[in-house]
């Protein structure tokens, strides 16, 4: 309830080092682009770039005196609350440090603009976001490798970023009716799940090739902070 009427909001709890961005188009002279309207941030401990708040589950052989109560702990004491309005048509992108490690944001939201048109309407085509999602993740590992001139990129870690695991989420935000109620369903779910499993043929990991994904012909745009900006991985279909 904002102001006593029912607003739609979406609610988040964060722990650790992954991030959230929830994107909104806004209208300007002659375009609809989407920006950034929110974002969490790293749980860092004690502000250290590098020590980020993790959950961890180990057994006996790593740590014997590990219980399921001190991953507990850190969600109930480390965890932070996020809650922002909502409106249909926002897109949610959530990702690992693989992607927030490696991209700027203005890469991300370039990302985001080039692959999701405003022509496309609402609901966005799930191909679309698939596309997206991949790129990201295609954009993340690109800048652990060398340039043309031999140069790695800057990343928002530092110059050539990481070699990591990288996991994304890309959602549109729709109004809830029996149609998105029947998809979702626990026979739906768990059918879908019976594939997730085998990464070698998972989509977003091994489903497209650097042939399908140009990451090149790189173009300038619009930085969101004052960080020195690298130059802008570009994604288009061939």
């Amino acid at each position: 309830m904002i102001h006593g009427k029912r607003h739609p909001m979406i609610a988040a709890i964060t722990v650790g080092d992954c991030e959230m961005l929830v994107l909104r188009r806004v209208e300007t002279e002659g375009s609809n682009p989407f920006e950034i309207i929110f974002h969490t941030e790293m749980q860092r401990i004690d502000g250290h770039a590098q020590s980020p708040l993790q959950l961890a589950r180990v057994d006996g052989r790593i740590d014997p005196n590990f219980t399921d109560a001190v991953t507990v702990e850190v969600i109930e004491r480390g965890s932070a609350v996020h809650c922002v309005s909502a409106y249909e048509g926002d897109v949610v992108i959530m990702g690992s440090d693989g992607v927030f490690d490696n991209l700027f944001l203005d890469e991300i939201i370039h990302l985001s603009n080039s692959i999701l048109q405003p022509g496309m309407g609402s609901p966005l085509p799930q191909e679309a976001l698939a596309h997206l999602s991949r790129a990201i993740v295609m954009a993340s590992h690109s800048k652990s490798q060398r340039q043309a001139n031999g140069r790695l990129p800057e990343c928002p870690i530092g110059i050539g970023g990481k070699v990591d695991d990288t996991s994304v989420v890309v959602a549109e935000v729709l109004e809830w009716t029996e149609e998105y109620k029947g998809r979702s369903g626990p026979q739906r779910r768990r059918k879908e799940q019976r594939g997730l499993w085998a990464c070698g043929d998972f989509e977003c990991c091994g489903g497209v090739s650097e042939e399908e994904l140009d990451l090149s012909n790189i173009e300038p745009h619009s930085p969101l902070n004052t960080t020195p900006q690298p130059p802008n991985s570009n994604v288009r279909r061939r």
